[in-house]
């Protein structure tokens, strides 16, 4: 954090922005829909099954609890997925983004209700993406160790070299990250769609030998397994859970493909192929009960076993590319919207603002998911750490959906009550089931939650202390113009101060002036300001105010999608007395110095920790895509 941190502010209303969706037809947005969104929640049938009946709380395998766990799994489907997320949240439009943060900033910017609501619903949205990076870790680590596990279906001498392979897979896909992945994006939806094929397939197959499992659709199956063995059911619901894991993505990845493509996708490919997969999993098993060991390979004949394991691993490095992704997304938007300091952002395509590469969030990710690999070693014992993440989030997001739907869509009353009751009901059933696996692995991606957490509301909370602290000593410019205009030596030129506040000195134009006795003949002092709309219309960029005697306040603002660049967006304005030239221009920073200090505000270990963020972020001048010749940095000291 210095005084040139960019600023996030709300806006007034919201401007659409054009994604390019309306250029690619349906089915081809659908396709990439398919490799990209479904990715996650397509594997789900490597482990979710085999976790049900032999994993921590391991289920007799006959047809009331067959038919019973097949039932709860196409309810929690058409429930969860397919009306929550296809058909409410993913109206949750805003300006074509999607996902938690970008839900946060469509509720506060339109919801009429900032200062009763925002503090909430801000802990809400952090705690999400805090959830969310626990996710992250736990997904490429389980889904490659349950595909690469398939190899001991085909011979069990394999089993050794599950762990090794799953590493190197790890290591390959992560390497990748740097050099973009456009070209190999390519193939992700060709490939998942033949998976998808595969699973229905298959599904269809062991369906046909045994027809009575269609009956299993009945959701009276869930209630007799339930009535029948309460506890077992319950505690069942911790792995059913698994079959929807993904779901957010469907909402993540909106501005991706758009609402129509995702819901098209899901409807009549992804959904179909899952169900009939989890059906066929448990006609295999009402004819061989032994196949619970490991039920999705165990359903292709011998002889296509190696193919199925490529296959399903193919699968599981596309669903892991997917949430590699998804995680700098969300950091970007973090570090927009005030919530993580700056971090070094790489765009790895010319053409596609939205590839971008994350160096200090990929070495991190992939550290933690090698740990999780070679400590948990089994998908099995991942399955338990998987799920608390997962229904951590989404009874999250069932709480934000609440308010997005009464006070922003204004819902009567009589919609919103059964509504939210329903899937609070669901969801808290699902987390409390989780909650008992907290033990055997749940108790990872809480920690991981619970150190982001910190990170993320020590930095907003020391952010907006710093900002306070600046207010307090700045000094007001129309009597900063006054006394020095006319006293100091004008040169030639333009600086430019990139100032946080937008009144005010910036304390870079105090210190230039106390060492160097000069101003230049114009003056610009620079706001950046972030709104909470994803991407924010040039037409309406920027904000200018003639202060006089070559002075001018410039306020430029960006979506919290958008990555900032000053020059470029400087040479598009000309309401400062004339154009911008480079090679005349001069950027004046601040960096500021933390003095932690008992001062009242945050704990003293959080102003620590803050101050510990400050000088490990990303420069401003490489945040801002400033010309590394025109910039002069100047040190403060601020005791918050």
């Amino acid at each position: 954090m210095s005084s040139d941190e960019p600023v996030n502010i709300p806006t007034a209303a919201g401007v659409p922005h054009e994604h390019g969706h309306q250029n690619d037809g349906l089915g081809k947005l659908a396709l990439g829909a398919i490799g990209v969104v479904y990715g996650d929640i397509g594997t789900s049938p490597l482990y979710a099954m085999k976790e049900v009946f032999v994993g921590h709380h391991p289920l007799a395998v006959d047809q009331l609890h067959i038919f019973g766990v097949v039932s709860l799994v196409f309810w929690s489907l058409v429930l969860i997925v397919t009306f929550k997320y296809v058909m409410v949240i993913l109206r949750a439009d805003n300006n074509g983004e999607g996902g938690s943060l970008a839900l946060l900033a469509l509720i506060q910017r339109r919801s009429g209700a900032g200062k009763r609501w925002g503090p909430s619903l801000v802990i809400l949205g952090v705690l999400a993406s805090a959830l969310f990076f626990g996710d992250c870790m736990i997904t490429p680590a389980i889904s490659v160790l349950s595909a690469v596990e398939g190899l001991a279906t085909v011979e069990a001498r394999f089993e050794s070299f599950v762990v090794p392979i799953a590493v190197a897979i790890m290591i390959g896909l992560f390497y990748m990250q740097s050099v973009g992945t456009a070209k190999v994006g390519r193939l992700f939806g060709p490939i998942m769609a033949v998976y998808f094929i595969t699973l229905t397939v298959l599904g269809i197959i062991h369906i046909v030998a045994q027809p009575q499992i269609l009956l299993a659709i009945d959701p009276r199956w869930a209630v007799q397994f339930a009535a029948t063995d309460g506890m077992l059911a319950f505690l069942a619901l911790g792995s059913v859970v698994l079959a929807v894991t993904g779901a957010e993505a469907l909402y993540a990845d909106m501005g991706h493909f758009g609402r129509k493509p995702i819901a098209y996708a899901w409807l009549w490919f992804v959904f179909p192929a899952l169900m009939l997969n989890y059906l066929g999993q448990g006609a295999m098993m009402l004819g061989d009960p032994t196949t619970a060991q490991n039920p999705f390979f165990l359903m292709a004949p011998e002889a296509l076993r190696l193919p199925l394991v490529i296959l399903a691993t193919m699968a599981t490095i596309i669903a892991s590319q997917a949430v590699i992704t998804g995680a700098y997304s969300v950091v970007q938007q973090a570090v927009q919207l005030g919530l993580m300091p700056r971090l070094r952002i790489d765009h790895t395509s010319a053409s596609a603002a939205g590839q971008i590469y994350i160096p200090s969030v990929n070495w991190a990710l992939l550290t933690m998911v090698l740990l999780l690999i070679m400590g948990f070693r089994e998908s099995s014992n991942l399955a338990a750490a998987y799920g608390i993440a997962v229904t951590g989030t989404m009874f999250i997001s069932t709480c934000m959906v609440a308010v997005l739907i009464r006070r922003v869509w204004q819902w009567p009353m009589w919609y919103v009550v059964p509504f939210v009751a329903l899937f609070l009901f669901i969801d808290g059933m699902y987390f409390a089931s989780n909650l008992t696996k907290v033990p055997d692995g749940g108790w990872f991606p809480l920690l991981v939650a619970l150190v982001v957490f910190v990170l993320l509301t020590t930095w907003a909370t020391g952010r907006k202390l710093m900002l306070q602290r600046m207010r307090e000593g700045a000094m007001p410019i129309k009597v900063f113009i006054g006394s020095a205009a006319n006293s100091a030596t004008r040169v030639g030129g333009t600086a430019v101060f990139m100032t946080s506040t937008p009144d005010g000195v910036p304390h870079a134009l105090l210190h230039n002036l106390k060492h160097n006795r000069v101003l230049h003949e114009r003056v610009i002092l620079l706001t950046v300001k972030v709104t909470d709309m994803p991407y924010y219309p040039e037409a309406d960029r920027f904000m200018h105010e003639n202060l006089g005697e070559g002075f001018h306040r410039v306020i430029l603002r960006y979506g919290f999608m958008e990555s900032p660049d000053i020059p470029a967006a400087l040479k598009s304005f000309h309401q400062c007395d004339g154009e911008f030239r480079m090679m005349d221009t001069s950027f004046f920073l601040s960096r500021q110095t933390l003095l932690a200090s008992e001062r009242p505000g945050m704990a003293l270990w959080r102003e620590k920790l803050f101050a510990w963020m400050l000088r490990n972020a990303e420069s401003a001048m490489e945040f801002f895509r400033l010309p590394t010749n025109r910039v002069v940095e100047l040190g403060s000291q601020i005791e918050i």
